[in-house]
């Protein structure tokens, strides 16, 4: 029971931290209360808590906004992220192949969350700085993702975007996409036009550790009027290609115990 019990109060105490997004970054006590239903003494617990950890952080009047422990371990993550570590490099090798801005992106607790991103476009139309959650119900990296998560999944994620409406139109929506999904698992890679920003097309593809499920993705992107038919042919093969030498270097390394995790300090920097 004390267990049980124990469990609860740290999944609502940590439940807290969710509730802090790109749209709303600052947060009063009184709306925490509302948005969550915590009572005032538990929440004022739970917040002294998390601002002593430095995970959060108060400006004297009630308001609340993240604190400085996630930078400092941000800073850690990006010291032992094997994805990024590894990514990296063939990530800047797309970029000075093409003219385009290439994402490595996680996918974790059905989020899909921009780990490193570089460009060699001096006005890139896609922007996605590292720490922004992606858009998981359109695009070439939500399609590659749910392509290759368990079917049962995929469903339920399909079917929480699926429009409100006549039961006919919900079935037709979730059959249309699933057989895009199944196109997209055969063809190794998935591909979209503006649909998550105008005028740029994007080609992703699935990025596996030893999990039968994606760690994450390698997504490019470019202008639709600097891909024509024939780029788009080189780009479908280079980025699943591209993807699959992280899978297997991230494979090899857990096999190995190869260390690809600390980043040279001049990257680190110029990061910054």
């Amino acid at each position: 029971m004390a267990e049980g019990s124990s469990s609860s109060s740290l999944t609502r105490l940590m439940s807290i931290l969710d509730i802090f997004t790109e749209t709303r970054p600052e947060w009063s006590s009184d709306d925490m209360m509302t948005e969550l239903g915590y009572p005032r003494p538990t929440l004022y617990r739970y917040l002294k808590v998390l601002t002593d950890a430095g995970m959060l952080a108060s400006n004297g009047h009630g308001i609340y906004t993240l604190g400085p422990k996630v930078v400092e371990m941000d800073h850690l993550l990006r010291l032992s992220d094997r994805l990024v570590a590894i990514g990296r490099p063939v990530v800047a090798q797309l970029t000075e192949q093409y003219a385009c801005t290439a994402f490595l992106v996680r996918w974790y607790r059905n989020r899909l969350l921009c780990m490193h991103s570089e460009t060699s476009l001096e006005a890139p139309l896609s922007s996605y700085p590292r720490g922004r959650v992606m858009p998981m119900n359109r695009g070439a990296i939500a399609r590659t993702i749910l392509a290759h998560l368990q079917s049962r999944k995929a469903r339920k994620i399909i079917e929480s975007f699926a429009p409100e409406g006549p039961e006919d139109a919900r079935k037709a929506y979730i059959a249309e996409q699933a057989a895009a999904l199944r196109s997209v698992r055969r063809n190794g890679y998935a591909i979209a036009f503006g649909e998550v920003t105008p005028g740029v097309v994007g080609v992703a593809s699935p990025i596996f550790d030893e999990a039968a499920e994606p760690a994450g993705a390698l997504c490019m992107t470019m202008r639709q009027e600097d891909c024509p038919h024939e780029l788009r042919t080189l780009i479908t093969q280079a980025v699943p290609a591209a993807a699959n030498s992280i899978t297997v270097t991230l494979r090899q390394s857990r096999h190995t115990g190869t260390d690809h995790t600390h980043l040279p300090l001049q990257e680190e920097v110029k990061d910054r």
